[in-house]
């Protein structure tokens, strides 16, 4: 029995520090993100107004907030997408075929992960730049560049962010999957070798169905992640512009938040933190499938 009570005390004590900082750092101010939202607060002044579901209200009506969830959510798609696309196939080829300098593959892949955001976007601001960037450079050798590409112009922001994005993510996920990869057996693949199996069958009947549980954990973590990456690249690469063309939910609330109204912009929180929630739950529901033992 006391040595039941003293187990028990152990693992209370083990487990109180991390809980203690997890509900002081997370869970507190998540409930007072809620709690500012159905205030008004002036820019230098303590004083809170309740406004209960009025700056929910204003959100339904505001264009730019509109605007901002539709960027975000298009970033989160495609660069889900493709990200997953290439690091998937990549992972495949590096895992299957006999392609010498497999390492160096991986680690020249997994640098854009070691960078920090702001790195990147300096490296992709100066491949954009209109007069002399690299990426106008080479196609000024094919056509005429009188009117160069505005590559962080109104119209190609988005398309530029989400390369910057995909270039950033692939490598971790791709050498996250090879892992996965790896532990299929071998002795599937040569069945289906023997059954006449091409390598795109099996890639999708054994590959992806083997490793379908790490798919969805990473898809679910990937995607949420993305939500504050965008936040990161385009405050970094536009701060949002050119003419808001690039704003994105989380850099609207920082803006808002920024011009003083403190309890619009926790609106604006709010509203990200629900559809993180409502999408990360949708994800699992969608991908949830009885695991493979193999």
């Amino acid at each position: 029995m006391k040595k039941n009570k003293g187990r028990s005390r152990f693992l209370v004590l083990c487990v109180a520090p991390a809980t203690i900082l997890f509900f002081l750092f997370m869970i507190l101010p998540t409930l007072n993100v809620f709690r500012m939202s159905l205030y008004e607060r002036g820019a230098y002044s303590p004083q809170e107004t309740f406004v209960g579901l009025k700056n929910f209200q204003q959100l339904i009506r505001d264009t730019q907030f509109i605007r901002s969830m539709q960027n975000m959510i298009l970033l989160v798609v495609v660069v889900t997408l493709i990200t997953f696309a290439f690091a998937l196939v990549f992972a495949a080829i590096l895992t299957r075929e006999k392609i010498k300098g497999q390492n160096f593959f991986r680690v020249v892949f997994y640098i854009p992960n070691i960078l920090s955001v702001v790195v990147i976007s300096g490296i992709f601001s100066a491949i954009y730049k209109p007069e002399n960037g690299m990426l106008n450079s080479i196609i000024g050798l094919f056509r005429d560049m009188t009117n160069p590409i505005l590559w962080k112009g109104e119209k190609l922001v988005i398309p530029s962010i989400i390369i910057a994005m995909v270039w950033q993510a692939v490598g971790y996920y791709m050498v996250m999957y090879m892992a996965s990869m790896s532990s299929v057996p071998a002795s599937l693949y040569e069945s289906a070798n023997l059954d006449g199996a091409s390598r795109l069958t099996q890639f999708f009947r054994i590959t992806i169905p083997l490793i379908w549980t790490n798919i969805r954990t990473t898809l679910t973590f990937f995607i949420i992640s993305t939500i504050n990456m965008a936040f990161l690249f385009v405050t970094a690469m536009t701060s949002g512009g050119p003419n808001h063309a690039s704003e994105v939910a989380l850099s609207y609330m920082y803006s808002q938040k920024n011009a003083g109204l403190y309890g619009y912009s926790m609106a604006i929180g709010v509203a990200i933190f629900v559809f993180s929630f409502a999408l990360s739950a949708c994800i699992n529901k969608a991908t949830s499938r009885e695991p493979l033992e193999f």
